[in-house]
């Protein structure tokens, strides 16, 4: 059975990716993208929280604040990339698709 302190760490990391995806939207491939950014993110944020000895907003053994600020940056870090690659995939290929105008 998974440590209480992981659960609830993996809980709020969830949400927060869901969350985010509720209020950017998009399909179903992002969604997964987000909650395996927020998951990464929270869990680098924990470490470095721990690392760095952040006091703030702390929960038992789960520094809240370096972890949902983790978590939030790696969200939005992968927002940017999949809009960009979104925009990229949309926009034309070339010029020499189109028939030259006589």
């Amino acid at each position: 059975m998974p440590d209480p302190i992981f659960t609830f760490g993996f809980i709020v990391a969830t949400l927060i990716g869901a969350v985010f995806h509720l209020v950017v939207g998009g399909e179903a491939r992002r969604l997964a993208l987000f909650l395996l950014a927020s998951w990464l993110g929270f869990a680098l944020g924990q470490v470095l929280g721990r690392s760095l000895n952040v006091q703030l907003l702390m929960l038992g053994e789960i520094h809240l604040f370096s972890a949902a600020a983790g978590s939030i940056f790696a969200l939005f870090v992968a927002y940017i990339l999949s809009t960009s690659r979104m925009q990229a995939r949309s926009a034309p290929r070339s010029n020499r698709s189109k028939r030259p105008d006589a």
